[in-house]
């Protein structure tokens, strides 16, 4: 757990207080205190997988005489029935952590298996594949520790590490040069982004000389467009409606980032299971 954050082995503690509540009362019931099994954490299809630490975590939080053994590396493509991690060690604490453990271990691979298709269709351009805060809620840092085990790069964290002015807040301050300046004067050091809704928009954010601009739900050429106009004094971010079908012409327009909540909102988890058998 040493590498993990304060922050994710807290959200670990919870889901496991969560799942146990007062007791794993069926276990408890069925099983010896002094029982012992081994088993292995299997992949039931192909994909990547991320989040073995996690899920060793989830095991030592229960039971610290449970030893969890990564067979596979984080970030490893796997195949369909390849042993993840040999696990042994107290019967009890290995089946009242199974679930909780599988569960992380599930939703992050199938994060990073999507993640990866991602980065594999944009191969070869200069795009970069980013997440957005389309998460979980109580579960972003995990998604995002994820993505980035899949290949993919995190954009900003929450609505603290990074000024990005969206519609409504230039909506709201009456013009993109208003939003600017309200956030320059209140937030100084922190990167700004812009969102642009328009090439007008992309013209107007690099005469106030932002570090990135949004282009939302642009077309293709609108974009190619856009990456001309703005000759490398901000980088661009392609956001809006990206798929796995068009993120790579997306790609090709010269974009340096296209973001994707997909990524976290719609990554089907990777079928993961437990096998055990009693030690001798």
């Amino acid at each position: 757990m040493k590498n993990l954050s304060p922050e994710i082995v807290a959200c670990i503690r919870r889901a496991l207080e969560e799942d146990i509540g007062p007791a794993d009362v069926t276990t408890d019931a069925i099983v010896p205190a002094d029982a012992v099994l081994r088993g292995q954490i299997i992949a039931k299809q192909p994909g990547i997988v991320a989040g073995l630490d996690v899920a060793a975590a989830a095991y030592r939080l229960v039971d610290e005489g449970i030893v969890f053994t990564p067979l596979v590396a984080e970030g490893a493509a796997v195949t369909n029935r390849q042993p993840l991690a040999d696990v042994a060690g107290p019967a009890r604490g290995l089946l009242t952590a199974e679930r909780t453990a599988l569960n992380f271990l599930g939703r992050m691979s199938g994060i990073a298996t999507l993640t990866r298709r991602f980065v594999d269709a944009v191969a070869g351009t200069a795009a970069v594949i980013l997440d957005t805060r389309k998460t979980a809620p109580g579960l972003r840092l995990l998604d995002k520790l994820a993505v980035t085990r899949g290949g993919g790069q995190n954009h900003r964290i929450g609505l603290y590490d990074m000024i990005l002015i969206k519609d409504n807040h230039i909506d709201y301050a009456g013009s993109l040069a208003e939003a600017v300046r309200l956030a320059r004067a209140a937030a100084t050091g922190l990167e700004i982004e812009v969102e642009a809704r328009t090439l007008d928009d992309v013209r107007a954010a690099l005469e106030l000389h932002v570090e990135r601009i949004l282009l939302d739900n642009m077309t293709l050429p609108e974009m190619h467009s856009a990456v001309v106009m703005a000759g490398g004094r901000a980088k661009l971010e392609a956001s809006g409606n990206v798929t796995l079908a068009t993120v790579r012409a997306i790609a090709e327009t010269g974009v340096d980032f296209i973001s994707s909540g997909a990524l976290t909102h719609s990554a089907p988890v990777l079928d993961v299971s437990l096998d055990v058998e009693r030690s001798q």
